[in-house]
C-alpha cells in the first residue's frame, strides 16, 4: 500500500463513521505554548478537549504533520523519525471506549480496510494503580472482537496512560495496537510475556480521556470523556509492507535512494541500519525532508526556537554529506523526491520550493564556514574528551561521529560515556524549558492569561495599522506573566512606532470594545475579512472572535481562533509591551504585558 492510499483509506474510514475530516495545522502552532512544534494530531485540537466547541462538530479525523526531537538521537534505527505523519480521530465527548474500539478493530482488520492478519496482532490495556483502575472495558471489547486474552497485555503508566501533558489537566488511559513484524517467524501467542520484543511495533493506540488531574495530584472524572487517536502512517505503511523499517515506507526510500546515489552505497543487508554508512544516509534523508517541511511553514535557521532546531538537522546532514564528498547541491535530488511523493498531500512543498532552496543554501555558506572554524580549533586540542566532543557538537555542530573519527585519526579513544553524559544534562534543561500543554495558543485558562489573548488581538491590528499589511502572525505564547508575539516585519520597530502600538491597543481597551464568537463557513468569515495565523490550514466551519463597537458597528479585529477570549475589552488592563527583537529573518519578536 501506498502513503496516498493509506491517507485515503483512513480518512474515507472515519467519513463513513460521521467524522468531519480535517486539514493537517502547521507545523509552527499558530499559538506556541512553550513547545516549539506541532508533535501530535491533537495538539491543534485541545481547546476542543477541555470545552470549546469545535466548528467541525465532535468526530474529527486528520492527517497530521508533526515533528518531534525529543528522541533524535534514536533517529536512524527502524522506526524513528523527526517529521512523521500522524493518523488521527476524536471524539469531543460523543463516542468512546464502545464505539472506539470496534472501529480500530474493523479498519485493521476488514478486507475492505488494511486488511491485517489476527494473528500478528496484539494489544495492550491499562493495569490499573491507586489513581484509576485496571481497564476491564477495553479488555472486554477486544474480547469480544474474538481476540485471545493471551495476545493482550495489562501494562502500567508509563505504557498506557497518557497525560497530562503539564502539571495539571485532561488524562487517562489508552489501550494500543501492535503487529508483529518478523515473517520469517510466527508471532509469539503470550504478548504479556513478550510485548518488549522490538518486533512488536506499535502502529495504533486510543487514548480515553476521562480524568483531570488537579494540582494536588489528584484525578477526577471529566465532564466531557473525550476520544484521541494517533496512527503513525509510516510504521504502518512499513507493517503493511511486511517491512522492518519506517525508511522502506515509499515516502522515505525515495528519499534514501536519491541521497544514495551520491555516494553509491549498496543498499545495507543488515536491516537494523547498516555499517554505519546506511544508517547516516537515512538521517539524512529524515532531517533533510523534516527541514523542508519546517522552512515551507515559515522557519529559517537560527540560534533561537524553532530556527535552532533546523540549524541543528541542517548541519548534522551537512556534516554527514561533507564526509561522503557529496556535491554543495546534494539536497536537490531530496528535494525532488519528497516533492514527488508527497506533494499532493502537502502542497506547500511545491509552492515554498525557492523558500526551501534558498534557506539551505545560505545555512551552507554560514556552516561551510564554521565548519572550518571547528575543525581549525580541533587541530588545536591536544586531547579530546567527552565534555570536549559535546562542546564541538554544541559550537560547531559536529556530531558525535566526527569527532569521534577525528580524534581516531589523532590515535585517541574518546569516552562516549562523558559525551552522552553531557547530552543527557543538555535534553534535560531542553525538555524543562520546552514542557507545557497545548491549551489553544494558550499556557493556562487562568483570567490573566486569557486577557493577554485578547491584548495580543488587539495588537496584531495595531502591528498592522501602524507598520503595514505585510505583518503576519508567525506565533505566539501566552501566560499569566506576558504574551509573546512573532510576526513578519524587515526591520526594527522604532520608539515612536511601539507607542503608537501602546496607544491603540490602550485606547481600544478604554472603550471597553466588545468581544463577540462566532461560528460560521470558512467563505463567509474570508468575505468578511477574518485574518488568521500566517500559513494556517482551516476546515470548512471556522470559528472566529470579532471585537467591535456595538454602538457605531465599527470593526476592530477579526480572527480565526479557538479561545478564549474576554467578553469585554476593558476587562484587560492596561497594556504594554517591555521588549522588541529580532529572532530571524524578516521576523521579529515583541513581549507585552498588562497590568
Amino acid at each position: 500500500m501506498t502513503s496516498k492510499e493509506l491517507r485515503k483509506k483512513y480518512l474515507e474510514f472515519f467519513a463513513s463513521k460521521r467524522h468531519a475530516v480535517i486539514p493537517s495545522a502547521p507545523l509552527v502552532p499558530a499559538n506556541d505554548p512553550t513547545v516549539l512544534f506541532t508533535t501530535a494530531g491533537m495538539h491543534p485540537l485541545v481547546p476542543y478537549l477541555i470545552g470549546e466547541k469545535h466548528p467541525a462538530g465532535r468526530r474529527l479525523a486528520s492527517v497530521q504533520k508533526c515533528i518531534r526531537t525529543g528522541d533524535i538521537d534514536e533517529v536512524g534505527d527502524d522506526t524513528h523519525l523527526t517529521f512523521f505523519e500522524m493518523l488521527g480521530n476524536w471524539s469531543l465527548g460523543d463516542y468512546f471506549k464502545e464505539d472506539a474500539i470496534p472501529w480500530s478493530f474493523e479498519f485493521l482488520t476488514s478486507k475492505e480496510w488494511l486488511g491485517l492478519p489476527l494473528e500478528r496482532l496484539a494489544f495492550s490495556c491499562f493495569a490499573g494503580d491507586a489513581d484509576a483502575p485496571r481497564d476491564e472495558t477495553s479488555f472486554a471489547l477486544w474480547l469480544s472482537r474474538g481476540v485471545k486474552k493471551e495476545r493482550i497485555a495489562f501494562l502500567g503508566k508509563e505504557d498506557n496512560w497518557w497525560g497530562p501533558a503539564g502539571e495539571t489537566g485532561p488524562c487517562g488511559p489508552d489501550t494500543e495496537m501492535f503487529y508483529w513484524i518478523d515473517e520469517a517467524s510466527p508471532a509469539p501467542q503470550n504478548f504479556q510475556d513478550t510485548h518488549t520484543d522490538p518486533r512488536w511495533v506499535e502502529i495504533w493506540n486510543d487514548v480515553f480521556m476521562e480524568y483531570n488531574k488537579t494540582a494536588d495530584g489528584s484525578f477526577e472524572p471529566l465532564a466531557q470523556k473525550n476520544v484521541d487517536t494517533g496512527m503513525g502512517l509510516e510504521r504502518t505503511l512499513a507493517a503493511l509492507g511486511g517491512k522492518r523499517s519506517v525508511y522502506e515506507a515509499d515516502t522515505l526510500a525515495r528519499v534514501v535512494e536519491a541521497l544514495r546515489g551520491h555516494v553509491h552505497i549498496p543498499p545495507a543487508a543488515s536491516s537494523q541500519g547498516g555499517d554505519g554508512r546506511d544508517r547516516k544516509l537515512r538521517i539524512m534523508a529524515d532531517h533533510i525532508r523534516a527541514a523542508f517541511f519546517i522552512i515551507a511553514d515559515g522557519v529559517e535557521p537560527s540560534n533561537k526556537d524553532r530556527g535552532y532546531v533546523l540549524r541543528r538537522i541542517l548541519r548534522r546532514s551537512m556534516v554527514y554529506a561533507r564526509q561522503f564528498g557529496m556535491k554543495q547541491d546534494w539536497y536537490l535530488s531530496a528535494y525532488q523526491a519528497v516533492d514527488t511523493i508527497m506533494a499532493e498531500a502537502y502542497p506547500e512543498i511545491s509552492g515554498n520550493r525557492e523558500r526551501i532552496e534558498g534557506a539551505i543554501h545560505d545555512e551552507a555558506q554560514k556552516f561551510g564556514k564554521t565548519l572550518e572554524k571547528g575543525l581549525k580549533e580541533f587541530e588545536k586540542l591536544k586531547e579530546v574528551d567527552g565534555k570536549i566532543a559535546f562542546d564541538l557538537y554544541q559550537t560547531y555542530g559536529f556530531p558525535w561521529e566526527l569527532t569521534k573519527d577525528l580524534a581516531e585519526q589523532k590515535g585517541q579513544a574518546i569516552d562516549k560515556g562523558q559525551f552522552e553524559a553531557e547530552f543527557k544534562k543538555h535534553q534535560d534543561l531542553s525538555r524543562t524549558s520546552s514542557a507545557g500543554q497545548f491549551k489553544g495558543g494558550l499556557a493556562d485558562h487562568s483570567e490573566k492569561t486569557v486577557r493577554l489573548h485578547t491584548a495580543t488581538h488587539l495588537m496584531n491590528k495595531a502591528l498592522r495599522q501602524v507598520l503595514g499589511e505585510h505583518v503576519w502572525q508567525k506565533g505566539s505564547h501566552i501566560n499569566p506573566e506576558r504574551t509573546r508575539f512573532d510576526f513578519t516585519h524587515p526591520e526594527k520597530m522604532t520608539p515612536e512606532q511601539i507607542q503608537n502600538v501602546e496607544a491603540l491597543v490602550n485606547g481600544w481597551i478604554g472603550r471597553d470594545l466588545a468581544v463577540k464568537k462566532e461560528i460560521m463557513p470558512l467563505q463567509e468569515a474570508r468575505k468578511l475579512n477574518a485574518i488568521g495565523a500566517f500559513g494556517e490550514k482551516y476546515g470548512q466551519t471556522v470559528s472566529v472572535y470579532t471585537v467591535h463597537d456595538p454602538k457605531t458597528n465599527e470593526i476592530i479585529s477579526r480572527e480565526f481562533c479557538g479561545g478564549p477570549h474576554v467578553e469585554h475589552a476593558g476587562s484587560i488592563g492596561k497594556f504594554k509591551i517591555i521588549k522588541e527583537e529580532a529572532i530571524a529573518a524578516g521576523v521579529r519578536r515583541i513581549k507585552a504585558i498588562v497590568e
